[in-house]
């Protein structure tokens, strides 16, 4: 195989027959880089290695290709050098543990050899829930806390709230509380440290607003309509993505938060709002949603994506 092209861009994910290429955002970027002559070569994070001071990745060569009922084909099994390659995507699934955050530490060895979206040290210090406190004052009010005392005060308060943990992912562990059941509570804190606790807003049976947000502009959003009797506005839980437009505050929230990510070197990040308001999540490692916007809009954020990338 010639690297002298380097066109070659790696993903780092979960393997991909766990992906649902319906829905799934890696795959439609592998795909747009496939047509352009790109190679992508895909490893799952514990494949990642460090020997003699070079980054490695066992994993396999892979072509996608939406027409076929098994999606992807693995074309070669081999150990890579990273720096070989033009790009890398890291696109697994949080849950945002040890082994994600030793995966950003060992890519920082490369990153000034080889682009990789997100920048693994952005990713690192970018709490998605945490980083969202300097929005505050556009976000239903929020309060992070293991404290059950000052979680009760809260509820007190606000009378319907959403608990959810810290690092979690795709409306997983997210509750409602109608009523203060304290043994759940700190079953709950038990389990996840620390937890957000947010007013609920009820203007979500409506649908949330998902925005996206590549390298510093806001390129277009859906709205997701959770299933009748669901607060969860997850696809993945059965919500039906509708298109939509932003309003004022929330192109002008949008526009802010898109300008600060640039800043901290975010390329690509989704964020959502309900009801105009944000709910505090700041996507930044593995954004979903650009295969749905193109679904139901014929908008290609991947084209734009790699674009951008000069790729």
């Amino acid at each position: 195989m010639n690297y002298m092209m380097n066109k070659i861009v790696a993903i780092q994910g979960d393997h991909p027959s766990k992906l649902n290429p319906r829905t799934d955002t890696s795959v439609f970027l592998a795909n747009e880089i496939q047509n352009k002559k790109y190679k992508i070569f895909y490893y799952c994070p514990k494949d990642l290695s460090i020997i003699d001071s070079k980054v490695f990745a066992k994993g396999f060569f892979i072509k996608f290709d939406y027409n076929k009922k098994k999606f992807f084909k693995i074309l070669k099994k081999q150990k890579l050098n990273l720096t070989k390659c033009k790009c890398v995507l890291i696109r697994q699934d949080p849950p945002f543990n040890l082994e994600y955050i030793s995966t950003t530490y060992i890519l920082d060895n490369i990153k000034d050899k080889v682009k990789i979206i997100n920048d693994p040290t952005s990713i690192r210090n970018i709490s998605e829930k945490l980083y969202s406190v300097k929005y505050k004052k556009f976000m239903p009010p929020t309060i992070f806390s293991q404290n059950i005392n000052e979680i009760y005060k809260f509820f007190k308060i606000h009378k319907k709230v959403i608990l959810k943990p810290i690092h979690s992912y795709s409306g997983n562990d997210i509750h409602l509380i109608n009523t203060l059941n304290s043994k759940f509570i700190l079953k709950f804190i038990k389990k996840h440290g620390h937890i957000v606790c947010q007013k609920f807003l009820p203007k979500i049976e409506k649908g949330d607003k998902r925005v996206f947000l590549i390298n510093g502009e806001v390129v277009g959003a859906i709205s997701r309509v959770p299933k009748k009797g669901s607060f969860l506005s997850n696809m993945s839980k059965g919500a039906r993505p509708i298109n939509t437009k932003l309003t004022k505050i929330e192109k002008k929230v949008s526009k802010l938060v898109a300008k600060d990510l640039k800043k901290e070197n975010i390329f690509f990040a989704g964020i959502d709002f309900i009801d105009q308001k944000l709910n505090g999540d700041i996507n930044v490692t593995s954004p979903t949603g650009l295969k749905t916007l193109f679904d139901i809009s014929k908008i290609n954020l991947a084209k734009f994506f790699w674009k951008y990338l000069k790729a």
